[in-house]
């Protein structure tokens, strides 16, 4: 008999990370022989721990087929951590017991570098325990920091957002400035990495195109540099835009909009950079000033989402399940770059030893050298990630997005898990 299979979705949701379910779904179905049901952990590896789980075969193919123009999470995403086998051995084994319970055979966790970690220790407990059980990670993460692939799923439909955003804000800022507004500053999601940052660099076409500075976590914040490029970019040009990453740091390392408190990961809770930025504008130079945090906004955009990273999402989902119907395990299905114009890209097998808790930064020569704005070569890295549109089905003028049914299975086991 063909066992069944979890999914689950970890981590911040995405534009796309919903056709990587699809993806999973629809794969598992067309293979019956192989894999019986998907269930899917309702709010992410919680299901699995409180054996909540969702009968993904009770939801009708056209369902499952809209999860692909749908944003966020269908089934519920978590941040919880997973720590070390010594540490909470106890909830590892938790996990197989529930797989055991279920009869599942494949695990499917769709998030980013942790969410490799959680994967790979999973894979490495069922193979001490003699409990038989492939395990592949579906990569995902708007920070695009995932090592071993070319991009990640979620990216490419950030990028374009926040290209498109700062190409509009800088029209209407440039309309104002002569008489009111001289300054916009964006604020863009990044803890470590500047990948969303120097999406924003995609807007310019030629010289003096918004945007005209660019605050990358991977250089430290001058001051001084800084409030003298922006005087000198409004006295060329009129006005100046800035795009900055939340997690921008000073010279001293610190983040500078650390709120203080931390997620379920220990991630600093980070916000606020962007109106700080103009704040100090404001202070220095005395210009007038707006600005905006893109925040959730930039990761739930399905409405100009790029066909490219839809198209990639969906794919390694697919790959994952005929992976594990092919044996593998401890590996996640990777983006591979063939060529840069045209885009050709295919999916290979990345250990997740080397995919686990590894941080991919920015090149430092994807960034100019005076470290306000983005090279060539980055231009054509990111340029074909946000090509394609994909629009979802529109209903009386919004988009018509998918709700699933998530009727939950029967529970076996005795008690309450508590997390």
């Amino acid at each position: 008999m063909p066992r069944n299979a979890f999914y689950a979705q970890s981590g911040g949701v995405t534009a796309v990370i919903n056709a990587s379910a699809c993806g999973v779904i629809e794969t598992a179905r067309a293979h019956p022989d192989k894999i019986g049901t998907v269930f899917a952990g309702r709010n992410g590896i919680i299901g699995a721990l409180t054996e909540d789980l969702i009968d993904t075969s009770l939801e009708s193919a056209a369902d499952i087929a809209a999860l692909r123009t749908t944003p966020s999470g269908a089934f519920g995403s978590c941040r919880y951590k997973l720590k070390s086998l010594d540490e909470h051995r106890a909830q590892y084994e938790r996990l197989i017991e529930v797989f055991k319970a279920h009869d599942i055979g494949y695990f499917f966790y769709n998030g980013g570098g942790d969410s490799a970690d959680t994967c790979n220790k999973v894979s490495q407990l069922s193979a001490t325990l003699g409990y038989p059980l492939q395990a592949i990670h579906v990569p995902k993460t708007v920070d695009n920091d995932l090592p071993l692939t070319d991009t990640c799923p979620g990216f490419g439909s950030v990028a374009k957002y926040v290209a498109t955003s700062m190409r509009e804000a800088g029209f209407d800022v440039a309309s104002m400035a002569r008489t009111s507004t001289k300054v916009f500053v964006m604020e863009v999601m990044g803890r470590h990495a500047g990948w969303i940052t120097a999406a924003c660099g995609l807007a310019a076409e030629k010289e003096g195109d918004p945007p005209h500075i660019l605050l990358f976590p991977e250089i430290p914040f001058d001051e001084e540099s800084f409030i003298a490029r922006v005087k000198a970019t409004v006295e060329k040009y009129d006005y100046c835009t800035v795009g900055v990453s939340e997690g921008l740091l000073d010279k001293e390392g610190k983040l500078m909009a650390e709120t203080g408190s931390r997620d379920a990961f220990g991630h600093a809770q980070l916000g606020g950079i962007g109106p700080q930025i103009a704040a100090l504008i404001n202070a220095k130079l005395g210009y007038k000033y707006h600005w905006a945090v893109a925040d959730y906004l930039q990761r739930a955009a399905r409405h100009i989402a790029s066909k490219t990273d839809v198209d990639q999402a969906y794919a390694v989902g697919k790959a994952a399940v005929e992976m594990a119907i092919a044996g593998k395990n401890a590996v996640m299905p990777a983006i591979r770059r063939l060529s840069d114009n045209p885009y050709k890209w295919d999916i290979v097998e990345a250990p997740l030893a080397q995919v686990a808790n590894v941080e991919k930064k920015m090149p430092r020569d994807f960034i100019t050298a005076d470290g306000y704005g983005i090279t060539d070569a980055c231009r054509r890295y990111l340029a074909p990630l946000i090509e394609g549109e994909d629009a979802p089905p529109y209903k009386n003028g919004l988009p018509d997005y998918v709700r699933l049914k998530n009727i939950a299975v029967a529970k076996k086991l005795p008690g309450e898990f508590k997390i």
